[in-house]
């Protein structure tokens, strides 16, 4: 299995070399030179499986022997140990047509666990092969951060520093990241949004010369093995669900603003699971809802919600989507791209719009449908859903057949966003993990949202742990 850059000067590099490049030296990201096709009969196989087995198997796809089989099972093996959940990610019924995924199992109650425990054990597998220091540098919208601090924490060789935008994060959010009291854990708290984050990680992983001086790692979902984790849980719905009912397609709601868990359901469909529709559930920050309906790829005023783990503009792995739908020709994206760097904004033709439209449908939820949308949900089942589930419920209530199975990806435990849930007049019961967290001291530093000064924090952190 060979990775090639979306913008094609980077080509055939093997599975551990992408994950240790993260964003593509060319300013592309990295995906599958053939994207692997599970045939009908291994489809049947693979739904016997447990989440671990089924994970290996999805896996072995892109890691092709890089990695003994033994040692990726282990791998595997602890990175799921830590979850509450025995299934991992078990899916919950709530109507006859409609199921949500539970996604919030793991250590810090985040879909994002699911990924970065396993990317955070592999990296402490390649530093202890390699011998080499590895420093991770990420950016959050608020559930990232945590997930990626609690993958690494305490693991030798390994220091980590993550950017969030300053007040713009739930409570529970940033005391998840804050509260760790670790030199080698780094939060700066960035005067700005989550975009102005991404834009200095990326801007910082595209300056090669740094990257390299200083050994840094992808977190985020630009790296191609937080899109390979997610996989597995699509194909693990399906075979949960088609257990329960006579099940020939799929159709997936998912809450998303960078486009990465709903693009790792996009590589699920195209490695061969049976998946309909693919619906982008997003907030006021709608510019996936625009593209989806419109062809054109704009950022709009950035907004704070009641989601804010959604409160994007630029999504990360939209031009892994874009790359597929050009036909994969990574001198199309190229030109694509400079001109959203230079004009702003993508468009796309009718032709190419009318293939949007059979990969995707979109809803963009408001912040009083997404409220009323919870108290609906734990009124009628008395289940509740924190306000990035009910932003994917609200859309698969808009833009699903009601004769068509769907399930819901619940992103995060409500616990995590109370402020929401209190305006639903509900009052709930922390779990105790998070309960703890309001009586631990703090450690962050406030920042402008300027690489320079980001650079300045990193290389004292660097520094210090190359002595």
């Amino acid at each position: 299995m060979n990775f090639v850059s979306t913008r094609g000067n980077v080509s055939e590099i093997g599975f551990i070399d992408t994950v240790l490049m993260g964003l593509a030296n060319d300013g592309g990201l990295l995906v599958p030179e053939k994207i692997p096709q599970i045939p009908a009969e291994k489809l049947e196989e693979m739904s016997k499986l447990t989440y671990q087995e089924l994970a290996y198997e999805v896996f072995s796809y892109y890691v092709d022997g890089e990695i003994p089989d033994n040692e990726l099972k282990a791998l595997i093996e602890k990175s799921y140990a830590t979850f509450r959940h025995q299934k991992v990610t078990p899916v919950q019924k709530l109507k006859n047509n409609m199921y949500v995924l539970e996604l919030f199992h793991g250590p810090t109650f985040a879909f994002k666990d699911i990924a970065l425990q396993f990317l955070g054990n592999l990296y402490s597998y390649v530093s202890k092969k390699t011998g080499e220091s590895i420093h991770i540098l990420g950016a959050t919208s608020g559930d990232t951060g945590a997930s990626a601090i609690e993958g690494v924490r305490g693991k030798e060789g390994i220091r980590i520093c993550i950017l969030h935008p300053h007040g713009k994060v739930s409570k529970v959010q940033e005391l998840q990241m804050t509260t760790v009291n670790d030199k080698s854990v780094l939060n700066l708290a960035i005067k700005g949004t989550f975009d102005d984050g991404q834009r200095i990680i990326k801007e910082l992983f595209a300056d090669v010369e740094f990257k390299n001086k200083y050994h840094m790692r992808a977190i985020n979902s630009i790296n191609f093995v937080r899109i390979m984790a997610q996989t597995v849980y699509y194909f693990y719905a399906y075979f949960q669900v088609k257990k329960e009912t006579d099940l020939k397609k799929i159709n997936f709601s998912v809450p998303t603003g960078n486009f990465g868990d709903i693009f790792a359901g996009y590589l699920a469909k195209k490695m061969g699971l049976p998946i309909g529709k693919l619906i982008v559930a997003t907030n006021e920050n709608n510019i996936l809802e625009g593209f989806i309906h419109d062809g054109v790829y704009k950022p709009g005023e950035f907004r704070s919600t009641f989601s804010p783990s959604m409160d994007i503009q630029v999504a990360s792995n939209f031009e892994r989507y874009l790359y597929y739908l050009l036909g994969e020709n990574p001198s199309a994206v190229s030109i694509l791209m400079e001109k959203f760097k230079t004009e702003g904004k993508i468009v796309v033709n009718e032709e190419l719009l009318q293939q949007v439209k059979v990969d995707f449908a979109a809803y963009g939820v408001e912040g009083e449908d997404c409220l009323q949308t919870i108290s609906k949900y734990y009124a009628e089942t008395n289940y509740l859903l924190d306000p990035h589930t009910a932003c994917g419920v609200a859309a698969f209530e808009s833009c699903n057949n009601p004769s068509e199975i769907c399930v819901t990806l619940a992103t995060a435990h409500p616990a995590k966003f109370n402020e929401s849930i209190e305006r639903c007049n509900i009052e709930q019961t922390y779990p105790e993990q998070i309960s703890e967290l309001f009586n631990k001291p703090q450690h962050l530093e406030v920042v402008e949202a300027e690489k320079a000064e980001v650079v300045r924090n990193l290389e004292k952190l660097f520094t210090v742990s190359a002595k």
